[in-house]
């Protein structure tokens, strides 16, 4: 009896990988507007929700984007921020200049609350017992109205003794790590800025408002900073950036 034939991947899934490899192949230079879906849908590539889901996917690989009014073209340079600031280089331009974001950003959607340490890594990294209470503060980072930086710290409950403002998700007076160490006497120190890639939960996907099928893998960047003070590791920073999209260093 001969070998079942392979399976076949979905109908969406094999126009974007040709797509992809036409990318690749120079076929579609950056800056090159690709079909519209109408078009490809004439031309009998599938129905009109198979190539949107083609284009999402090809969206949230890093390799197209679309904007309203211009289609969907082939990410190049012009496409990215001059710069993408992770949470260190914020901080040293904070110093630098007395601002945090960088030209035409702002930032969305900021929380502050107190939940259970469910990642052992964070845990470790803290110096807690796995679902030990920690602060969890975040924000999300917005340039040409789309998300680009989600951004999370991570915070050791002893903070909260001389800071219990962190958990007003708003601004305070000055940066809290001026404030820690003018009401305990401790400077807060960073360790080194370290990457990693993985793949975006449904909810970070959410957030920068991206919608693929399900089974769709989406790669993030991760960059992660531990801020420790004399007594120990003291906030665990992660920048998570939109799919696509890399960091350009420290500088602003």
């Amino acid at each position: 009896m001969p070998p079942p034939a392979p399976k076949q991947p979905p109908k969406w899934r094999q126009i974007a990988d040709e797509i992809a490899a036409q990318i690749s192949d120079g076929t579609y230079a950056p800056g090159d507007r690709l079909p519209s879906v109408q078009s490809l849908v004439s031309e009998g590539k599938g129905a009109i929700a198979t190539v949107h889901r083609a284009y999402q996917a090809l969206e949230a690989e890093g390799l197209v984007n679309t904007t309203q009014g211009s289609g969907t073209r082939v990410v190049g340079t012009k496409d990215m921020p001059a710069t993408v600031l992770t949470g260190a280089a914020r901080l040293m331009q904070l110093r630098r200049t007395g601002r945090a974001l960088a030209p035409q950003e702002k930032y969305v959607n900021p929380r502050s609350v107190l939940r259970s340490c469910a990642d052992p890594e964070i845990a470790n990294l803290l110096g807690i017992q796995l679902y030990d209470e920690i602060v969890l503060r975040s924000r999300t980072f917005v340039r040409d109205s789309k998300a680009t930086v989600l951004a999370l710290n991570l915070i050791h409950m002893r903070a909260l003794i001389p800071l219990p403002e962190l958990l007003d998700a708003g601004p305070m007076e000055r940066f809290r790590h001026d404030l820690y160490k003018e009401r305990t006497g401790k400077a807060v120190t960073a360790g080194p800025e370290l990457s990693r890639a993985r793949l975006a939960s449904n909810n970070e996907l959410a957030e920068f408002g991206i919608d693929v099928p399900a089974d769709v893998a989406v790669p993030v960047l991760v960059l992660r900073t531990v801020y420790s003070d004399d007594d120990g590791p003291l906030e665990v920073w992660e920048d998570i950036l939109r799919p696509g999209m890399w960091h350009g260093g420290n500088s602003a």
